[in-house]
């Protein structure tokens, strides 16, 4: 697959994280091209969760900076990078498990129109509709009003989902979407961030274990090992690349 545009969206230059002597992330330097699917992979521990984490400033870099959209952003609040039109999906679920779906997602459009002391609006129906909109998008809207915690994992995937387009994302940074759900509902779920990306013209960047997954849905790799970016290229080429076979696939052919 081709990248749509060879506009850099965000970039990060030498970006470091040290926890003592450990660099868990180690001078990574990647570019990510405004409307492409991009995958981020590698072993266990290869730094691919940090280095999410120090772009939207949830983990504080030991160096390096990111930019999004030519404006640098290492250091600014995670909310204020949020506002900018960055949305991440963590790997372990960051739902409110108390509250309905329609609440879940209120409370993210109430965040995006900045009406935050409106937090206890005197109606129960206020932004419903807007809510709506939002789940019909995920394939929820039956589900408004069920609670969170009972729904299926794969349904709380998309509910996650829905809650960082009801953010308007420019990018969508995803942490193992379809972690914990049966490959064909994965390929679904993967289906589905590719036609919202398309539609709502979203860039979006993936961490995924799946090789299946992320060969069919990826416009452009990257290979962490052991904190480094080692390759970032096309699918086939990456499938190609003997050192990335040697560092990640064990020599194996893929």
């Amino acid at each position: 697959m081709e990248r749509k545009t060879d506009k850099i969206l965000m970039e990060t230059r030498d970006l470091c994280r040290n926890f003592g002597a450990l660099k868990a992330t180690d001078q990574v330097n990647l570019q990510i091209y405004e409307g492409e699917m991009h995958a981020i992979i590698g072993p266990n521990g290869a730094g691919k969760s940090t280095l999410m984490d120090l772009i939207i400033n949830r983990t504080r870099p030991s160096g390096g900076q990111v930019f999004f959209q030519g404006r640098e952003i290492t250091y600014m609040q995670p909310y204020d990078i949020a506002n900018l039109g960055i949305s991440k999906c963590f790997q372990i679920s960051k739902l409110f498990p108390a509250l309905t779906c329609f609440e879940n997602i209120r409370i993210a459009l109430i965040k995006r129109k900045g009406k935050t002391y409106d937090f206890l609006p005197k109606k129960k129906s206020y932004l419903r509709e807007e809510c709506r909109e939002i789940l019909k998008l995920v394939g929820m809207e039956e589900k408004m009003d069920d609670t969170a915690a009972l729904l299926s994992y794969g349904d709380q995937r998309r509910l996650e989902i829905a809650v960082t387009l009801a953010m308007e994302p420019i990018l969508l940074m995803l942490d193992e979407p379809t972690a914990g759900v049966a490959r064909a509902e994965g390929y679904e779920i993967m289906k589905m961030i590719r036609r919202l990306a398309g539609q709502r013209q979203i860039t979006v960047v993936f961490i995924e274990h799946d090789m299946d997954i992320v060969f069919h849905y990826s416009d452009r790799i990257s290979v962490l090992s052991q904190g480094a970016l080692i390759v970032t290229d096309e699918p086939q080429r990456v499938r190609e690349n003997q050192f990335v076979k040697e560092a990640y696939f064990g020599g194996a052919q893929v």
